[in-house]
């Protein structure tokens, strides 16, 4: 049995409507339980949180966000070697489902006489096995989306703008659904409804992998085949066994080592991962023109994570703001601050089919920006969000005590910064499957997920550098003219590289 091209989806394969849902129902996981971890860690004892001080949750939520955009490289790996992307992605999943029930349970074992160490051992276990689950999952099921495509079929980048609205559903949803039992009815629910959410998306996938024929199937099967067999799910559950097992024995037995030794461990373990992934680099592409192409997705990841550097306040700054700045009462009802992490979902949902046809509109013209230019006009974006940002901001705290704002100044924001995202996020992605090696598209995937790593982590400390750096000069520094400054530098000196990049990708558009 072969993918049947005769179904379409929008005027795209089948096969993308499969693609679409799972992965919307696994961002309706994620940005469920995203939008509650800082307002959870800094919640009181008492309603069952941890009592965090703000930047102490600022900074364990940038190593959360940036490390499941680390574990991609690893499961790119994986998949290209030895998994292929289906049995990754069912790992991911069931993996992800126990992550999201571990810190459920982590919120609803609090009150008198609850063991605060049991607790937190659940919580961080919950944290590590979502972090391992979507190195399983989130680089393959992009990847899977490229191979639909020739590299030259016109309708790539609007299918993975297509794919993008599924994320962005299961982005909007669930803030509404997880957030609103999170924070209003008792935390636990919501992680359980992140859990469910994880749990249906792995069920779909499951249910309609036939639309997908012979697409991520494992290395060297014959590819008359399109369904796993037996033995294939008896080694799904054995690394979903594995990494629940490994993340539990490193957090109980991390405690116990010096500083030194943990320290080291770290060291060792970046230096050999770095080491491995530049070989498996080295290994895969061959020729000036593969290593070229490969020059400009390492080239544009340095300038993702300045974006996402900025973009990623939404779970921090932002989400404090809301809670905080934002007058959210209408009469007698209050709008859960996660609320707000939905607006950029709706927006994408609204706005990526109308980017998906400007594309296409002015491709036909001849006067489509090349990549990096869609990067360097999603810089732009982000900047000036940032400047709106930076006066509400200053508009909220300029008397002696807190003014709160119209909800309508974070929304003009979140809608420029949704431009951004349009011009880049999608791009990107399309991109990294057109100009990786053949035998490179999982790992460069893996590269590219890793520089949301960084800017995600980088995002959580901006707010603690410009304290730093307002100490250091003597001067306040507002974090939001900060991030608007530098999105502004780098949106011009993306614009001053943009013509040798485009040479570098040699005709891929």
């Amino acid at each position: 049995m072969s993918l049947d091209k005769s179904k379409a989806f929008f005027g795209h394969p089948i096969g993308l409507s499969t693609l679409f849902a799972s992965e919307m129902w696994e961002r309706f996981s994620y940005y469920g339980m995203r939008a509650l971890l800082v307002l959870f860690l800094t919640a009181t004892f008492a309603s069952g949180g941890f009592e965090m001080a703000e930047l102490d949750a600022f900074t364990i939520y940038g190593i959360f966000t940036g490390l499941v955009y680390v574990t991609p490289i690893i499961g790119g790996i994986l998949a290209d070697k030895v998994l292929g992307q289906r049995k990754s992605i069912y790992i991911g999943g069931i993996t992800m489902a126990i992550g999201q029930l571990l810190l459920a349970a982590s919120a609803w074992l609090h009150g008198d006489g609850a063991d605060a160490g049991f607790r937190q051992t659940l919580f961080f276990a919950g944290l590590g096995i979502l972090i391992a689950g979507n190195g399983f999952f989130k680089p393959n099921i992009s990847t899977m989306v490229g191979e639909l495509y020739d590299n030259n079929d016109p309708r790539k980048d609007g299918g993975f703008t297509i794919f993008y609205m599924g994320i962005n559903i299961g982005a909007f949803l669930s803030p509404l659904v997880a957030g609103k039992l999170g924070e209003q009815v008792a935390w636990q629910y919501g992680f359980l409804s992140a859990g469910v959410g994880m749990l249906i998306g792995t069920l779909w996938f499951f249910f309609r992998s036939h639309t997908l024929g012979h697409i991520g199937m494992p290395p060297k099967v014959k590819s008359e085949r399109v369904r796993l067999a037996l033995s294939d799910w008896g080694n799904i559950l054995t690394y979903v066994v594995g990494v629940v097992a490994l993340v539990f024995a490193i957090i109980l037995g991390w405690n116990a080592l010096p500083s030194a030794v943990s320290k080291t461990i770290i060291y060792v373990v970046g230096i050999a991962a770095l080491a491995y992934l530049v070989s498996s680099i080295f290994k895969g592409t061959t020729g000036k023109t593969e290593w070229s192409r490969v020059g400009v997705i390492l080239v544009l990841a340095l300038f993702n994570i300045f974006f996402w550097s900025g973009f990623e306040q939404a779970g921090t700054t932002f989400n404090i703001f809301a809670r905080d700045n934002t007058q959210r009462m209408i009469g007698s009802w209050e709008i859960p601050a996660t609320w707000f992490q939905s607006v950029n979902a709706i927006y994408i949902v609204i706005f990526a089919p109308i980017f998906s046809i400007l594309w296409t509109v002015l491709d036909k013209r001849k006067l489509n920006p090349n990549t990096p230019m869609k990067f360097a006009w999603g810089m732009i974006m982000l900047a000036l969000g940032f400047v709106v940002m930076a006066i509400a901001y200053t508009k909220s705290t300029s008397g002696d005590e807190v003014t709160l704002v119209s909800p309508l100044w974070l929304c003009f924001v979140f809608l420029l910064h949704t431009f951004g995202e349009l011009c880049l996020s999608p791009i990107g992605l399309s991109m990294v499957t057109k100009l990786s090696p053949p035998k490179l598209v999982s790992t460069m995937m893996g590269v590219w997920m890793g520089s949301f790593a960084a800017g995600n982590f980088v995002a959580s400390q901006m707010k603690a550098i410009s304290l730093q750096l307002q100490d250091a000069i003597g001067t306040e520094i507002q974090v939001f003219w900060l991030i608007a400054i530098q999105s502004t530098v780098i949106a011009v000196i993306l614009v001053i590289l943009s013509p040798w990049l485009k040479r570098m990708m040699h005709g891929i558009k």
